[in-house]
């Protein structure tokens, strides 16, 4: 039997688990390095920066979704952004993440969002299919842009011209 819950502090070690079976799936294991003591403090202190469900099967946690809301300035609406969705190997195919996607969706219609919006790693086909099969649509031309450490500092440093 499966069942949703959000998750309390008291999962913090679980949650960190988590994302680091992701970060092996995904191919990059040594990049996850969250802590317990940042996810308590990120989300789970006066101010949360994002939310987690956590899926169990007959009592047993398994699987997880991190997400929070962003701002679709085109749509003028929130957006719920989903982070990560991850489900142990050993239980997938038993509607556990369609039925996290089930309950973010309608998390998102709750809270006013006209999105839900997240990423899919190219290489990752099974997921890619599974979120089609859903009815999602892979935004192709849409890159994603990240900037961190070095460049980071050096552009809030204005060192950093165009």
């Amino acid at each position: 039997m499966l069942t949703l819950r959000p998750a309390t502090a008291s999962d913090a070690a679980l949650i960190v688990a988590f994302i680091r079976e992701l970060a092996t799936y995904e191919r990059e294991p040594d990049a996850a390095i969250a802590t317990e003591a940042s996810i308590l403090r990120d989300g789970f202190g006066d101010r949360p920066r994002f939310h987690v469900l956590v899926a169990e099967w007959e009592g047993e946690a398994v699987g997880f979704a991190l997400y929070f809301f962003s701002y679709s300035t085109w749509r003028g609406r929130p957006t719920l952004y989903l982070e990560d969705l991850f489900v142990r190997p050993a239980v997938r195919g038993r509607g556990i993440g369609i039925a996290l996607m089930r309950r973010l969706a309608a998390e998102a219609l709750a809270n006013d969002c006209e999105r839900f919006d997240w990423q899919v790693l190219d290489w990752n086909e099974p997921s890619i299919r599974f979120y089609e099969s859903l009815g999602a649509r892979v935004m192709h031309g849409w890159l994603p842009v990240r900037m961190e450490g070095d460049a980071l500092r050096a552009l809030a440093e204005g060192g950093r011209d165009a």
